[in-house]
């Protein structure tokens, strides 16, 4: 697999879940769904005991490692178009995910059923890896972790009443709509979810978790003489309803949303061709998780398939250039209390000063390279087994102001937003759609631009940054990382950055003036 998907913007496209009235029933009832007692105990009703069952089922057959993985998932989603509730749906997903381990080969299975029997079923499948049938099973002691909360919230949205939700929803919808008599269509989403999950190995390691995430969103449509133009804006992360209070109310999605619509019907055409172009702080930080971020991550590396492979110590940037992995950020919506190995995030340093320093390690890929895992293994459900992903990836601040970086381009691009893309992940090459992007002309931001795409290779632009600014911001919008079918979110965040040169694809004619 060499070519991805980007990064997904956004939850309209969620996945159907499958409805359910006992979750309709608690919801009724008015059942706090964050609860304090063991999750083990309230969603699964499975002991210890039959655990260790299934875990020495896993290891029967020589397997040098297992695991098991339950959740519990529970999910909301409103759709408001044009003026009315185009869809309401509450449902619950629950599932255990079953995983042993031989070397770097994964044997895999899972159950919707959580009866010892089809748990039973599913060891045996996934023991099937190994082919040792002498090997001595051993499961080590329980020892429980107690991660540290860096997503607490005051209101979870999964259990608040749909008449508040609404409330939401309408303040952005009317709020969209006042913004210019140009806006013909707006559409509103909300949606939400609480992931109840616990997780034992065979090393003895048990945890249990409770992750918040909500997204509110707003498309807009606008349309001038036949042109119609869209502008999308959204909020969220792993934060309660308070986040309308503590950081953007809905009419302020809404109207950044009708905002760029309206800024799009009056965008021009550019030509193609190489162009400096400064990299707007928070959204920007795009490119730098697809061209970058998933050539640091691991499997790709001990594997040898990334152009990062067996670089650890040699210049892979500018020296202007650090960059980060960081799942400790409160609320954040690419953080986590625990990965769904069982280990704690970190602050993972990939490349420092230009120099490349580390990668982003699950437990299989840890140990072929030697490493301690980072805190890197999510998955997107129980029917799904971790991997190295990203949490928050960011670049840190350097030293100048936006200001001094526009000031220092007599001629180029300002790319602000963008919505997708592809990557090859072999070797770095990348193409970017710009959703907000301008002209620089004499150090001024002046006119918006449509069909500006950014293409070239993640390394190669990374030496060719020549100004980092100090106006660090990460992304408040949904991005959703898909990699090898499963997606997770993800957070990241840059500060304004000035590149040398980058090829500019557009849609204007060479030589036809713009009308």
């Amino acid at each position: 697999m060499k070519r991805r998907d980007f990064l997904v913007k956004g939850a309209f496209a969620l996945g159907a879940v499958a409805t359910s009235d006992l979750w309709i029933g608690k919801i009724v009832a008015g059942e706090n769904t964050m609860l304090k007692n063991s999750l083990l105990d309230t969603y699964f009703q499975v002991s210890q005991e039959q655990i260790k069952k299934v875990l020495t089922a896993c290891l029967a057959k020589g397997a040098d490692f297992a695991d098991v993985f339950f959740e519990y998932r529970v999910s909301s989603n409103l759709s408001f178009e044009e003026d009315i509730v185009k869809s309401a749906r509450r449902g619950i997903v629950q599932g255990v995910g079953i995983r042993a381990v031989k070397g770097d080969q994964i044997g895999f299975a899972f159950s919707e059923e959580l009866t010892v029997e089809k748990m039973l079923e599913a060891a045996n499948a996934a023991a099937a890896i190994a082919a040792d049938n002498t090997a001595k099973t051993r499961i080590l002691p329980v020892s429980e972790i107690k991660p540290k909360n860096l997503y607490k919230i005051n209101e979870l949205a999964t259990d608040a009443d749909l008449n508040k939700k609404l409330a939401f929803i309408k303040e952005a919808n009317e709020a969209a709509k006042k913004y210019d008599s140009r806006i013909v269509r707006v559409n509103v989403g909300f949606n939400d979810e609480v992931k109840h999950v616990a997780y034992a190995n065979s090393d003895g390691i048990y945890w249990e978790d409770s992750q918040p995430l909500f997204m509110f969103q707003t498309v807009c449509i606008a349309e001038e003489k036949g042109r119609r133009e869209t502008g999308y804006t959204g909020g969220g992360g792993r934060i309660g309803l308070e986040y309308f209070d503590k950081k953007r109310r809905p009419a302020d999605i809404a109207k950044d949303a009708a905002r760029l619509a309206v800024l799009n019907l009056s965008a021009i055409e550019i030509e193609a061709g190489m162009q400096t172009v400064v990299l707007g702080n928070s959204d920007s930080a795009v490119l730098l998780h697809e061209a970058v971020g998933h050539g640091l991550e691991a499997d790709f590396n001990y594997k040898g398939l990334s152009n990062y492979s067996g670089r650890v110590g040699e210049k892979v940037a500018s020296e202007q250039c650090t960059v980060v992995d960081e799942g400790l950020f409160e609320n954040m919506r690419g953080t986590i209390n625990v990965d769904d190995e069982g280990n704690t995030p970190n602050s993972t340093v990939l490349i420092e000063n230009g120099i490349l320093r580390g990668y982003m390690n699950d437990k299989i890929s840890a140990k072929n390279l030697g490493e301690k895992p980072s805190g890197n293994g999510p998955r997107q459900a129980y029917n799904s087994p971790p991997m190295p992903r990203m949490t928050n990836t960011y670049l840190r601040n350097g030293k100048y102001s936006a200001d001094e970086i526009l000031k220092s381009v007599k001629k180029g691009i300002y790319a602000k937003g963008f919505t997708g893309g592809n990557v090859d992940i072999t070797k770095g090459d990348f193409t970017f759609s710009c959703s907000e992007a301008y002209l620089i002309e004499d150090g001024k931001i002046t006119a918006p631009v449509k069909g500006a795409t950014l293409v070239g290779n993640g390394p190669d632009v990374m030496t060719k940054v020549s100004m980092v600014g100090n106006d660090l911001a990460f992304t408040d919008g949904g991005w959703t990382c898909g990699k090898n079918g499963q997606m997770v979110p993800v957070g990241m965040g840059t500060p304004t950055v000035k590149v040398a040169e980058i090829t500019v694809g557009g849609t204007k004619v060479k030589g036809k003036s713009d009308e």
